[in-house]
């Protein structure tokens, strides 16, 4: 079986980038850092959405589904360095050549991981692989948009069109799961400030869960899975987690019985 490796991760605004770019007091504390650069933002384009290049990475959360079953869990510990947590990415990637899956992954956790990585000398020969080095990446490679090694579930499902897209959370309730738990994205930037990066972590992973199983519906809806290929699927993510001792996976799982019931969907 070729391994499939779905994968999300959570950022905070590069506060020492920010310092650096705009010649700020290095005492200036952290919050005021990010302060100044949201509303520098917000000036220029009426949100607070710090450019990919200032995201400095704190999580990246993969749901992995090979031949050994299935695997929950985010790369590295909560003390590794964002440099540690990318080039780990795409050692998996250098190792395994993974299918890769995610929700706005082109829109957002590649980019980031791009530029976060060329920031910290990361090393990806594999990825960046277009068929110079293995005649089958010419067709099929990580970069390009319509090709399928990367597969980015909300560009493809809206057919690349912007105006389309529909967000994670409401299509996943929709579909008879959680949704996300614990928090969103615009309470990272907090928890992190605070030195919740196991909780972060835990975010993280309940929000790749539910990207993997939409996949697992696209899958099924393409013809790719049977309905009992996709039934075993189903049952073998459900035994996963209810093996885990971790209790954010052990909520994800109440949440999706409770959120399958509710409309009638499991």
């Amino acid at each position: 079986m070729k391994p499939t490796l779905v994968f999300d991760i959570e950022s905070v605004p590069d506060t020492e980038g920010i310092r650096l770019l705009h010649e700020l007091d290095a005492a200036l504390p952290d919050d005021e850092v990010a302060e100044f650069a949201f509303q520098r933002r917000r000036a220029a384009s009426g949100n607070d959405f710090l450019p990919l290049h200032l995201q400095r990475v704190v999580a990246i959360s993969c749901v992995l589904r090979d031949g050994g079953g299935v695997k929950v869990w985010s790369l590295g510990t909560p003390g590794d360095s964002e440099r540690a947590l990318i080039q780990r990415f795409f050692d998996g990637i250098e190792k395994f050549t993974p299918q890769l899956v995610s929700w706005n992954g082109g829109g957002f956790d590649l980019p980031v991981l791009h530029y976060r990585g060329l920031i910290h000398g990361v090393v990806a020969p594999r990825y960046w692989d277009l068929g110079d080095d293995d005649r089958e990446f010419k067709w099929n490679n990580y970069i390009s948009r319509y090709h399928t090694r990367h597969l980015d579930l909300m560009d493809l499902l809206a057919l690349y069109q912007p105006r389309a897209n529909a967000p994670l959370d409401e299509l996943a309730r929709l579909m008879g799961q959680p949704g996300k738990l614990g928090m969103d994205g615009s309470a990272v930037w907090g928890a992190f400030r605070e030195g919740r990066i196991v909780e972060i972590r835990n975010y993280c992973e309940t929000d790749v869960l539910n990207t993997f199983l939409v996949f697992l519906g696209f899958q099924r809806m393409r013809g790719a899975l049977s309905a009992r290929e996709y039934e075993t699927e189903i049952a073998l993510l459900r035994a996963t987690l209810e093996a885990s001792p971790q209790d954010h996976l052990q909520e994800f799982l109440l949440a999706w019985d409770d959120s399958g019931e509710a409309c009638g969907r499991i």
